[in-house]
């Protein structure tokens, strides 16, 4: 998309999201079920990052019996299965334009507007982990969030 022609239309975002992971679920064997579609959309709801008892109290508006295990079991299924990204300085998620994969990436995060934007330089990851092997540290994971002002902000 240029973002000089056209405006960003989120709807595509969030209709993209929801058609792969039900496309992947199917390829795997696994169960969408509606409360995993909806905590999805609401993960996808804008490319802000949203915190597990914000998506709970979205949820018990629609289901009253919604309990804080039902957020979280959805979340850890989206999370298993690279449909979304925990942000680990904001103990939030957001979501995974990418789930089709494994994949390394990293996080810019507006500290002013909470805008999320997902990097994916691999050869960051590989930077990072050869770094690491030279101080005799294997690594398990890596979490690269970088923190500043977008564009509009700045």
């Amino acid at each position: 998309m240029n973002s000089k022609t056209s405006k960003h239309d989120h709807n595509d975002c969030i209709d993209s999201a929801m058609e792969m992971a039900e496309s992947l679920c199917e390829k795997k064997g696994l169960r969408f079920t509606k409360i995993r579609r909806r905590v999805l959309e609401l993960v996808w709801n804008n490319h802000q990052a949203i915190k597990a008892y914000d998506i709970l109290e979205m949820l018990q508006k629609e289901h009253v019996s919604a309990k804080p295990p039902t957020a979280y079991r959805a979340l850890d299924f989206l999370l298993e299965h690279g449909f979304i990204h925990r942000i680990e300085s904001l103990n939030a998620y957001i979501g995974c334009p990418h789930p089709q994969h494994l994949h390394s990436f990293q996080l810019l995060i507006c500290n002013q507007c909470g805008l999320v934007k997902e990097m994916d330089k691999p050869d960051l990851s590989t930077k990072l982990d050869n770094y690491a092997k030279e101080y005799e540290f294997s690594l398990v994971s890596q979490v690269v969030e970088l923190h500043g002002l977008c564009k509009k902000c700045a």
